[in-house]
Formats: structure tokens, sequence, C-alpha cells
């Protein structure tokens, strides 16, 4: 039988491939129900950029990337739209995705007068002093509008909702490297949320994970897909993700290969509440831009 160190240290090198790693959030990816209804929504409303777009006829689906900045460098949001499905459930689990922008106030008075929907009016947060508000798309996916000094990514923030929040931290930070960067529990309305990524909060996008006290579970309905995340090596990453799903849950569901036709390599798996993640060869994925 091995000795404890000799046991332990095939998985330490696993795991220290994800401090070597350079590892970056590439886009989320969603479904919609008119790709043109939104696309003009998120460009005129939102301000972002169409940065691509693609029909893949034979599977029936077209799909649009749109940001605010190249996706060599910033977070895109990838839309889907399958012919002929114009609905979606949005579900109780998915929560928002995030835009930094100087002025808040002017944002939600630009959204609104493009015939956009604000669901919670531009002012602080509750016991705090930063301005926020939130907007609504026309499939019902929500956008947190937070005031920030300028940044170089302004799409900043997945928020998903989680069982168990420690259970979480110690999964994206074991499986994908991710750093937790900031944690704030708020007993007055009852849930934590817990801040990952690869750099600070104001500069990169982050996975915002929001435990509500005593929920374990949530719908997750057949609209919000997963997020993707770049790596220089998708089969030393899956290793470090098997050693974490076997610890805490969540398993692999595409062992790391290429994709058929495109030869670009991915592997993906889902977390222990379900979330789905793949994992994407970042040089592949360059290429795949070219």
């Amino acid at each position: 039988m091995a000795t404890g160190s000799e046991a332990t240290k095939p998985a330490e090198a696993v795991l220290e491939w994800n401090k070597q790693d350079n590892k970056r959030m590439l886009h989320a990816v969603y479904r919609v129900g008119d790709l043109d209804r939104t696309i003009k929504y998120y460009t005129e409303c939102f301000g972002m950029k169409l940065l691509r777009k693609r029909d893949v006829p034979d599977e029936k689906y077209t799909n649009a990337f749109l940001g605010f900045g190249p996706e060599t460098t910033n977070f895109a949001l990838e839309l889907t739209y399958n012919y002929g499905v114009d609905k979606y459930d949005i579900g109780e689990g998915f929560g928002h995705f995030a835009i930094a922008n100087e002025d808040v106030y002017k944002l939600a008075e630009n959204i609104k007068s493009k015939g956009g929907k604000i669901t919670r009016e531009p002012g602080p947060v509750k016991g705090g002093s930063t301005v926020i508000a939130f907007a609504q798309d026309p499939d019902g996916y929500l956008f947190e509008l937070i005031q920030r000094a300028e940044t170089p990514e302004p799409l900043c923030q997945v928020m998903l909702r989680v069982g168990d929040l420690e259970r979480s931290i110690k999964f994206y930070e074991k499986a994908l490297g991710m750093k937790l960067l900031r944690k704030k529990d708020v007993p007055d309305y009852k849930y934590t949320i817990a801040m990952l990524g690869y750099a600070d909060e104001d500069k990169t996008t982050v996975l915002e994970l929001t435990y509500n006290y005593g929920r374990t579970e949530y719908s997750k309905g057949n609209a919000y897909a997963q997020v993707a995340i770049g790596t220089n090596d998708v089969y030393k990453s899956a290793e470090a993700v098997d050693l974490a799903t076997k610890e805490l849950g969540g398993k692999i569901l595409r062992q790391p290969g290429p994709l058929p036709g495109i030869n670009t390599k991915i592997a993906s798996f889902v977390d222990p509440d379900g979330w789905k993640v793949v994992l994407v060869d970042h040089a592949d994925f360059l290429k795949e831009l070219q």
C-alpha cells in the first residue's frame, strides 16, 4: 500500500498544473428565441458589438457572439438560436450577467429610451454605496448594471445560484484554479455571495456564486447552457477536474479531445450543482477566430 505522501503526489502534480496554466473565461452560452431581436437590443441598449455570426443549417441553429472587445482578449456572450424555437425556460438557478459602466443612470436612461426594460432603477446597493440597476432583455435574462470606473472588461459577471457555497468555492479553486476574490454574507437578506475568477474583479469577468440560506436546489430550465474557459492544455486541465469531481461531486461529460470537423480540442463537465463548463484549447480557439 502506498504511503500518504506517495499517494498524494500525483494529485499535487495534477493540481499544480492549474497554477501554471493561463486559464481565461471565454464566453457564456445561452439560447434565445429571436436572434436579430437580441442582437439589436444588446447593441443599441447595452452598447455591445456584434463580433461574429455563424449559421449551421445542417444542425438547424445560428450562433452570434457579442461583447465589448475582441474575443482574443475579452469575454463574449454566445447566443444560440435553434430554428423554430422562440421561447425558453430560464429556471431559478441562473441569476444574471453584469455590465460595468461609468454612468449607470445614463445607461439605464438609454435602455429605456430604446424601449428596453429596467427592473430596478439605478441607485446605491442596499447597505452599500455602489450604484447598480437591473435590466431585462427580451428573453427574460437579467443584466445587473454596475457603476465602475473605466475597465478593460465591461462584461464582468456571470451569476449562478448554488446549494452549498463552501463546496462550490472548493470545486472551482481545485477544478479550474480560480481564485476566491471576495466573499460577502448578507444575513439581513439571508444570502451569501462569492466572487471567483482569474484576475481582480474590476479587470475581468468573474463567476458570482450565490447561496440563499437553506436552499439547496434550483430548477435549471433550458435557456442558459454553460461557460467556456480557455486553457493551454485540455488534457491536463481535465485531470484536475476529474480529481475535484471525485472529491466534491459533479462529473466529466466529455473526455478531452478534438471536436469532429473543426479539430478544436475541448472537454466538458458539470459542477456539483449541475452547472456546465466547457474547457477549450486556447490556441485552437484563436485559430477558430482567424
